[in-house]
């Protein structure tokens, strides 16, 4: 069992933090045999107000998957049931869903995959507008494990970004691009590829010249097949080099995730965690939706211990008590791990 050490001290985390490990997902839920697994979920193509297709990858095999449509922004939390995936077939598949009557006309789609057992999920948007189409995902690279993820380093405001990789898989070179903030970078201008050499190293790149006014920017890796990606958003405010060394756990694989089980509504809020690493003290925030919890306000700190899974319940900041949508966020003093996810402010039965 985790230990948790309550705290009820407020502090502001920098801003310069370590990259979303993005699969498509970025906060499923992980059962400890399961923690190399991360589902990943493309868009291959729309028809328009009627249907989409999706082809997933390393899903974990044996598991139920409900699938639910929302609007944009709400992950596909608590959306209309469009149908199920059961992964006994495989990890890797391509299945189309009819679009409801209620989201036909939205011009932005989120579609979310959740096992019904577990708890993994995996979610994407798409464009409801014309025919689109994503690479179906490649394969992983032999003998490669964990996730691709990158820090942003350092920023000359309205110039360029310097970011630091890590865990970069060898021989492929990732395409980067550029974009406004919520966009998770897709579909942003490309402004250059990554060192194919594997592992960690920094590198900076040319802010375009009609993002260099925005006051946050996301930048985006994509690998070559589809299959490996991550991405991660910036201040545009000349910030320096970070000057603690960012170090991982040896042996420890996946990404640590958290899932919201209860809620009593401008109370608390208990979540699950899983595929945590061990010996780590994450510091427990609160913040506004849509700030992933960057900044937010400390209400605990969590020892994880022997690593694994969890449960926990935190008390709601009086500051945030009002709001109806909460980000919750796990998150190490080095910030080379992080977990975090979003609830709705209502009391859940």
């Amino acid at each position: 069992m985790m230990r948790q050490k309550v705290s009820h001290n407020r502090r502001i985390l920098p801003i310069v933090f370590s990259a979303l490990i993005a699969a498509g997902l970025l906060f499923g839920l992980f059962g400890q045999t399961q923690a190399n697994y991360v589902p990943v979920t493309s868009i291959v193509s729309v028809t328009p107000g009627v249907s989409v297709t999706i082809s997933g990858a390393n899903f974990p095999v044996g598991q139920i998957f409900t699938v639910t449509m929302g609007p944009y922004g709400s992950y596909g939390v608590g959306g209309i049931v469009v149908g199920s995936y059961d992964s006994s077939a495989g990890g890797y598949f391509t299945a189309t869903y009819a679009i409801p009557s209620s989201l036909a006309g939205a011009s932005m789609i989120a579609i979310r995959f959740q096992s019904t057992s577990s708890g993994v999920f995996s979610y994407n948007w798409f464009t409801n507008t014309g025919t689109s189409a994503t690479a179906v995902p490649g394969s992983p690279v032999p003998g490669y494990l964990g996730f691709p993820t990158f820090d942003i380093q350092s920023v000359a405001a309205g110039s360029s970004v310097t970011i630091l990789t890590h865990n970069m898989p060898v021989g492929q070179a990732f395409t980067v691009r550029m974009n406004t903030y919520g966009t998770l970078g897709v579909g942003g201008t490309v402004v250059g590829t990554t060192s194919d050499g594997g592992g960690s190293y920094s590198q900076t790149f040319t802010i375009p010249a009609w993002l260099a006014g925005y006051s946050q920017i996301a930048i985006r890796l994509d690998g070559p097949d589809g299959y490996y990606y991550a991405f991660n958003w910036f201040y545009n405010n000349t910030a320096p080099v970070a000057s603690t060394p960012i170090t991982a756990v040896p042996g420890y694989y996946g990404v640590p995730t958290i899932s919201i089980q209860s809620v009593v509504s401008n109370s608390t809020v208990t979540i699950y965690g899983s595929n945590f690493p061990a010996g780590q003290a994450f510091n427990v925030l609160m913040g506004y939706y849509g700030t992933l919890g960057v900044g937010g306000i400390q209400v605990a700190t969590l020892d994880s211990g022997a690593g694994g899974s969890f449960s926990a319940t935190y008390a709601i900041p009086a500051a945030l008590a009002g709001n109806s949508q909460i980000t919750i966020r796990l998150q190490t003093p080095d910030n080379w791990f992080y977990a975090y996810n979003w609830f709705y402010n209502n009391t859940t039965y």
